[in-house]
C-alpha cells in the first residue's frame, strides 16, 4: 500500500510563526514530523490496528492544524528564516591590555561559555562546541546542527541552547535533544533550574517549560529583545528593553519589575541578579526587586559576571574592554581584551573567562598582582590556540546502538499516554510512575532502552537519563 503524505505550513508575515506539519500514513503506521520551516523537525510515529484507523487519526490531526491556520504547501518553497542575533559593532579598546594567559580561536563569534573546576567550554555560531582544560589543551569537540546561543548547567547536567530551537544535553557521550522549544519562539537566551527551563525571546516574551516540553506558563514581557533569563527555586528573572522582572516560576505571576534601561545580559548570585545594560551600567537588583547598586562603565555592557556572592563585579563592553568593580560600586580597573568584545563571561578561581565577538575563548589572570602589572604595561606572552584543522560533522543526535541484552544499566520503556510519549523506568528498585527526562529524537513508542545511569535531579520524582543510551532488541 502506497504512502499518503500531507504537508502543511503556517507562516505569518509579522514573524510570529514560521513552521510546518507533515503527516505520513504508511499502511497502519502514522508518522508526524513538525518544527520550524527549513529544519528537520521532530518526528513521532504511532501504530494502529489497520490502515483505516491510521487514516482517521491522520485526518483528525490535519483538521486540527487547518483550523489553526495551517495550509497545504510545497516543501522547500519557503526558506528558513534568518536567525536573530545581536547586531553590534565591536571597536578596539583604548585601555591597556589585560593579562591574557591564553586564547582559543573557535572560528566564529561565540556566545556559549561554561567553566568548572576541570574544563572550559565554548560554543560558537557555527554550532561547534569545544572543551579545553585550564591549560588550553583541546579535550573534545562536537558540532551541533545549528549555532549555539548559550551553555547552561543544572546540577551535573550541561545543556546547549541552539538556533534550531532545540536544547541539547551535553552530559553523555554524544549530544541528545533534551527540550524542543515551540517553533514560534525566537529564542534569545535560556537558563535552567531543577529541570525547569526558562526561555526569553526576541519579542520580549518569557516562558517556563518542564522536562516534557510542556509549558508551565508563557507570557509577554513589558518590552522587546529579552536577552536575560535566570532561574532559581523561587522565580524566573527576565530582562528586556525596559528592565528586569521577577516571575513566580510555578504560575508566571509577575512579582516585581525594576526599570533599568535596555538589558543586554543577565547574571545571578544567591541573593541578587545583575543586569548589563545599553545605558552603560551593570545594575544589581535584590531578588525582592529592590535596586541595590549601579556599576558604571564607559560603553554599553554586553556581559557581566561576579565572584562569589558579588564580592567583585565584572563587565564587558562594546569597545572590547573589561571592568572589575568592588561590591560597593568602586571601579577597580579597566583593561582591553585584545580579541573583541565579550559576549559572555564567567569568573573562576581568580581567572576571568570571556567569549568574544571574534570567536575567542580567552583566559585572563584576574589576580591582583597580574592586574597591577598589566596596568603598568607588563603582561605575559599570550598562548594562542587554534581550532582543530578539521571541523567535526554535525552530531547524529538521534542515533542509538542496538544491543541484544540489558547488561549493566537501567531499562526504560517509551509509552504513549494522552497523545504524548512518556518514559517509564522498568528496572528493579524504581517506580513506574517516576518521571524520566529522556532524549526526544530517539523515542519510539513501545521500545525499551538501556541507560547506563539515571540520576535523581534533586526534585522528588524527576530523574534524568544520563550517559550511554542503547535500544534493546
Amino acid at each position: 500500500m502506497s504512502q499518503e503524505t500531507t504537508y502543511l505550513e503556517l507562516s505569518e508575515t509579522d514573524g510570529a510563526a514560521h513552521k510546518f506539519y507533515e503527516v505520513v500514513v504508511d499502511d497502519a503506521t502514522l508518522t508526524v514530523r513538525y518544527g520550524r520551516i527549513g529544519d528537520q523537525g521532530q518526528v513521532k510515529t504511532s501504530g494502529y490496528p489497520d490502515n483505516a484507523k491510521a487514516r482517521a487519526a491522520a485526518a483528525k490531526k490535519i483538521g486540527e492544524k487547518v483550523r489553526k491556520g495551517y495550509a497545504p504547501a510545497v516543501r522547500g518553497v519557503r526558506q528558513k528564516r534568518s536567525v536573530s542575533r545581536r547586531q553590534i559593532v565591536s571597536t578596539r579598546s583604548t585601555a591597556r591590555t589585560a593579562p591574557v594567559l591564553w586564547r582559543y580561536d573557535s572560528g566564529a563569534p561565540a556566545f556559549g561559555i561554561f567553566i568548572d573546576g576541570r574544563t572550559c567550554t565554548v560554543g560558537n555560531e557555527r554550532g561547534v562546541i569545544t572543551t579545553l582544560d585550564h591549560d588550553a589543551r583541546v579535550l573534545d569537540q562536537v558540532r551541533l546542527p545549528d549555532g549555539v546561543k548559550c551553555i547552561v548547567a543544572d546540577d551535573a547536567w550541561i545543556y546547549a541552547g541552539c538556533d534550531d530551537g532545540n536544547v541539547y544535553d551535553l552530559s553523555g557521550k554524544i549530544p541528545r535533544v533534551a527540550y524542543t522549544i515551540a517553533p514560534d519562539i525566537d529564542i534569545y537566551w535560556l537558563d535552567i533550574h531543577d529541570g525547569v527551563l526558562g526561555v526569553s525571546d526576541a519579542d520580549g516574551g518569557i516562558a517556563a517549560v518542564d522536562h516534557e516540553d510542556e509549558f508551565l506558563w508563557r507570557r509577554g514581557g513589558r518590552g522587546s529583545s529579552a536577552w536575560m533569563v535566570r532561574c532559581d527555586s523561587d522565580a524566573v528573572y527576565h530582562g528586556d528593553s525596559t528592565g528586569v522582572s521577577g516571575y513566580d516560576w510555578r504560575t508566571g505571576q509577575e512579582l516585581w519589575h525594576t526599570r533599568t534601561g535596555s538589558v543586554l545580559f543577565g547574571w545571578q548570585e544567591r541573593d541578587a541578579v545583575f543586569a548589563g545594560t545599553a545605558t552603560r551600567e551593570v545594575v544589581r537588583i535584590g531578588k525582592d526587586g529592590r535596586h541595590a547598586r549601579t556599576y558604571r562603565a564607559d560603553a554599553p555592557v554586553f556581559s557581566c559576571a561576579t565572584a562569589s556572592d558579588g564580592r567583585y563585579v565584572f563587565a564587558g563592553d562594546s569597545q572590547s574592554s573589561i571592568y572589575c568593580f568592588a561590591e560597593d560600586g568602586t571601579r577597580l580597573w579597566k583593561l582591553g581584551t585584545g580579541c573583541g568584545s565579550a559576549y559572555s563571561m564567567q569568573y573562576h578561581d581568580q581567572r576571568l573567562y570571556v567569549v568574544t565577538t571574534s570567536g575567542h575563548l580567552a583566559c585572563i589572570d584576574a589576580s591582583e598582582p597580574a592586574i597591577r602589572a598589566a596596568e603598568a604595561g607588563s603582561v605575559p606572552d599570550v598562548v594562542d590556540v587554534k581550532a582543530p584543522a578539521r571541523m567535526p560533522e554535525p552530531a547524529a543526535v538521534t542515533q542509538v546502538e542496538v544491543v541484544a541484552d540489558s547488561g549493566d544499566g537501567v531499562i526504560v520503556e517509551c509509552v504513549e499516554q494522552g497523545g504524548r510519549l512518556r518514559v517509564h523506568v522498568l528496572s528493579s528498585g524504581f517506580h513506574r510512575d517516576w518521571s524520566v527526562q529522556f532524549p526526544k529524537g530517539i523515542r519510539q513508542p513501545g521500545t525499551r532502552y538501556l541507560v547506563t545511569e539515571v540520576r535523581e535531579s534533586g526534585r522528588g520524582g524527576f530523574y534524568r537519563a544520563y550517559g550511554d543510551i542503547r535500544r534493546l532488541r
